[in-house]
């Protein structure tokens, strides 16, 4: 597939990740050095990236420690990186992450901590609860991870099982200065959220987790389960003086992906419609919905009459119930497609700004009016690979796939409906 329609999508996709580029967004955050020691700590798909940034604009010596995604480091002089699993924690995370804390432990309050947080830091940050191994965490978080249960639910009951999130970080920390500066990935841009939040303090409870892995029935193991019902280590709480230094600033979020792609639509002479950086739901129901509001502009001309985009964000999931590959961003895609039923002036785009959809190695895909003629041509069948959750094999076949490489920063899913 190779239209204008189609190289205006992806400019306008490009536009939103490189908003969030941590070279562009990073360096006017920075405060000035303190008195004593600059430590860096941070994880998440964009923390090395945001290391690299940091140490080219800071004037003083520092040291530290940042874990991200196998595939995503950035070469740094004065920071270790260290790669490690995602979404699935593994042993290169949990030693990085108890590294990390033992690092920011006897500071001073002339120290500074300054914490690089971004999305994907909530399994590359991993460091079980006292009773608890990673063996534990890694079947806890597979299973939420096929349960449907959003990001929220997820970090909630993450936070409860960890030594190091829900503000433990900043909690250890103490007396030293905690500077967090944070890229979102999450719906509402809630810093509690953002790799489950290690240096904010946590207003959820284990009360909480319990009935998140309730609500899904989600089989613990035993040790998981004991630890959740004796609730006798709560997570730091609004208020906690361990806590009085802790400051976080939001440096890159999905609104500003957005708008960044709506100065290319307008450039284009196309008018954009920002529905909402927040969108979560089922990958496959909010594909229905959306295809109705373009239905909408089809008929009506509203909320914008052609040409139009209707952009959005957030993070949508997949609840997995076939075999194949997964995917929320395809999974939505393939899901609109369906729908759509080939209604003509109509090309999509949706994708993960990490670059990575699910744990294939696209970011999205795009469609166009004739997706499912070239795909009936070909053999692939939308409506089985939908009911299968194999959207990424349906892409691939065609050649849609949308594929980056990592982009070494995260600001969630990207999803822009173009109607001409």
């Amino acid at each position: 597939m190779s239209t204008t329609q189609d190289t205006l999508l992806r400019t306008m996709f490009a536009a939103a990740v490189a908003s969030a580029d941590p070279a562009r967004c990073l360096p006017s955050h920075l405060p000035q050095p303190p008195r004593g020691r600059t430590i860096v700590v941070g994880a998440g798909k964009a923390s090395a990236a945001m290391a690299a940034a940091l140490e080219a604009h800071w004037p003083t010596p520092l040291e530290g420690l940042v874990v991200t995604r196998y595939g995503h480091a950035t070469p740094c002089a004065r920071i270790e990186i260290v790669e490690a699993a995602h979404p699935v924690p593994d042993l290169a995370g949990q030693d990085a992450a108890r590294r990390i804390l033992a690092m920011v432990k006897d500071l001073t309050e002339d120290d500074l901590v300054i914490a690089l947080i971004s999305g994907g830091g909530s399994s590359l940050l991993t460091l079980p609860a006292p009773g608890l191994t990673l063996e534990d965490k890694q079947a806890v978080n597979r299973a939420l991870l096929r349960s449907g249960a959003t990001i929220h639910e997820m970090n909630c009951v993450r936070r409860h099982l960890s030594a190091i999130k829900g503000g433990w970080l900043a909690a250890t920390a103490w007396p030293a200065r905690c500077l967090a500066l944070l890229i979102s990935d999450v719906p509402g841009d809630d810093p509690t959220v953002i790799a489950s939040g290690p240096t904010v303090a946590d207003p959820s409870s284990f009360a909480d987790a319990r009935a998140i892995l309730a609500r899904y029935d989600i089989v613990q193991p035993e040790a998981v389960q004991r630890h959740l019902e004796a609730a006798a280590d709560e997570t730091p709480k609004p208020g906690d003086p361990r806590l009085s230094r802790a400051e976080t600033v939001l440096i890159a979020t999905p609104q500003a992906a957005l708008e960044a792609a709506a100065d290319v639509a307008r450039a284009a002479g196309v008018t954009p419609v920002i529905l909402g950086d927040a969108i979560e739901g089922e990958a496959r129901e909010v594909g229905r919905v959306m295809a109705g509001i373009t239905r909408q502009v089809l008929r009506h001309g509203q909320p914008a009459a052609a040409n139009c985009v209707l952009l959005s964000g957030g993070e949508t999931t997949v609840t997995v119930r076939g075999n194949g590959r997964g995917g929320r961003n395809v999974e939505f895609l393939l899901s609109l497609a369906v729908e759509l039923a080939g209604a003509e002036r109509v090309w999509a785009i949706a994708g993960d700004t990490d670059g990575i959809d699910g744990m294939d190695d696209a970011a999205g895909a795009l469609i166009a009016p004739d997706t499912l003629a070239r795909a009936a041509a070909c053999g692939a069948n939308a409506r089985a690979a939908l009911a299968d959750n194999d959207a990424h094999s349906f892409f691939e076949q065609l050649g849609d796939r949308l594929v980056t490489g990592p982009t070494l920063t995260n600001v969630n899913d990207f999803r822009a409906v173009l109607i001409v």
